[in-house]
């Protein structure tokens, strides 16, 4: 006779066929968040000084955990995604457990998604955590479908995943310009969950077929928002990694989903529609309630030439050569040229790009010291690689916006000057943890080629 795992055995955490009760998944809950935070306290606290309180550790919102870290903390988008790394066996093991402890409860085992939902994460655990067991029947053999092919469920499972991501992504897209977790997280994970559930439906058909009907659906989903000119190349690229993660992710729970179901005798078609309408909704909350916040990217060179002749050339410089640097052959924008008309606090500099130019009316002017400005008209950031001619999704207007910059000088011994640039933005992409890597290099890419212009024009 085989013994039954405790309510902490590793496996129950990592299967899909023991049945999770109350006892089992208030025990296990704690214990693995009290692992996550203690680990992510060290983590932290071994990176920046800082302590990571409860509170901080709770919050779904990314902009609360970035003040936490410290405002000019330069690695806090590194650390932000370590972490965030570090969240996936707990999410992959949250959501299975959720799952099968939804059907343990006698509700349908799709409800275990709203684990993976920000927000609504605490009260599903709580409602689990509350809900006594109920017994099921076995399902009799004649409740069970007609066995079908597993290339035949696997084609029908891509496709059902694919329609979804490409609609989800038109409607929040392109008709209402969100650009959230919501999109790039949590639509992945209702993706691969109807994948895993498709392919396994009637038979338990394994990890493997479950994850490549995942990882197909991907490739569709992109492929087709390429094709229909709702996204470009690069853009595309840059989601891949963690939509990727997302839809491995949640076809793993389409697969537990679907042995619970055949295990009830159930299908779950009802609360799976639930969850697919849902989806565009959810995207316009996160869009309603996060609030933007202001990111710094400081960048500095040495410079063989006093702060008095660096200021003429930061103030305004003439055509930069050609960027050589790979970086800018991908279609981010490269700066070229800087003119100013007037002089003194209320001048209008303007940085030219290849996409266009920086409107910066000048609020501090500080000869050999400081130079500020607002950014009131900026150019898209980057043009997008696409079979046609003329791509600019909406996200290219409001994903990434400028906020003002400024340019330090500070004395150095020898007649030498460090040149300070930093550029105080907003973005409106998630998880903006994971975006701001991408939105960080790029700032910081741009400020050396100009930096660097500065230094070759100051020391001739």
């Amino acid at each position: 006779m085989t013994t039954a795992p405790g309510p902490l055995s590793p496996v129950r955490w990592f299967t899909t066929r023991i049945p999770v009760d109350r006892t089992s998944y208030v025990a296990s809950g704690f214990a693995l968040m009290l692992l996550k935070y203690v680990v992510e306290l060290g983590l932290v606290y071994a990176a920046t000084g800082r302590f990571w309180s409860p509170l901080v550790f709770l919050s779904p919102l990314a902009s609360m955990r970035s003040e936490a870290l410290g405002e000019n903390f330069e690695a806090a988008p590194a650390l932000l995604v370590v972490l965030g790394a570090f969240s996936l066996p707990f999410l992959a093991i949250g959501l299975g457990m959720s799952v099968r402890r939804a059907h343990d409860a006698g509700f349908s085992p799709w409800l275990g998604l709203g684990f993976a939902v920000p927000g609504l994460n605490y009260l599903t655990m709580v409602a689990l955590s509350l809900a006594p067991s109920r017994t099921r029947p076995e399902a009799p053999v004649s409740a069970v479908p007609r066995e079908v092919g597993a290339v035949r469920a696997a084609l029908i499972a891509i496709g059902a995943a694919s329609c979804l991501g490409v609609a989800v992504a038109f409607v929040a897209s392109d008709r209402l310009a969100l650009y959230g977790s919501t999109i790039f997280f949590l639509l992945p994970v209702v993706m691969g969950a109807i994948a895993g559930y498709v392919v396994n439906r009637d038979t338990d058909r394994g990890v493997r077929l479950t994850l490549a009907a995942g990882f197909a659906s991907t490739l569709i989903t992109a492929g087709a928002l390429l094709l229909f000119a709702l996204e470009g190349v690069i853009c595309i690229l840059m989601a891949a990694p963690i939509g990727l993660v997302a839809v491995l992710v949640g076809a793993l729970v389409g697969r537990a989903i679907a042995v619970a179901a055949n295990h009830a005798g159930g299908s779950g078609a009802g609360a799976t529609v639930a969850s697919i309408v849902l989806l565009p909704g959810l995207a316009g909350l996160e869009h309603a309630v996060t609030e933007p916040t202001v990111y710094e990217v400081r960048t500095h060179v040495e410079i063989a030439a006093p702060p008095d002749v660096v200021f003429e050339h930061v103030v305004a410089f003439p055509e930069l050569p050609p960027a050589d640097e790979w970086f800018f052959h991908t279609g981010i924008a490269v700066p070229l040229r800087a003119r100013i008309v007037g002089h003194g606090v209320g001048a209008v500099r303007h940085c030219e790009f290849s996409t266009g130019a920086f409107v910066e009316p000048i609020t501090a002017w500080e000869p050999g010291r400081r130079l500020a400005f607002d950014v009131t008209s900026q150019p898209p950031p980057m043009e997008e690689w696409s079979p046609y001619r003329h791509l600019h999704p909406p996200h290219l207007d409001a994903s990434l916006r400028s906020v003002r910059g400024e340019f330090r000088l500070v004395p150095l011994e020898g007649g030498r000057t460090r040149l300070e640039g930093s550029t105080w933005y907003t973005l409106s992409l998630g998880p903006e943890a994971y975006f701001r890597l991408w939105s960080d290099a790029v700032i910081h890419r741009i400020h050396l080629r100009v930096l660097d212009h500065v230094r070759v024009l100051s020391e001739h």
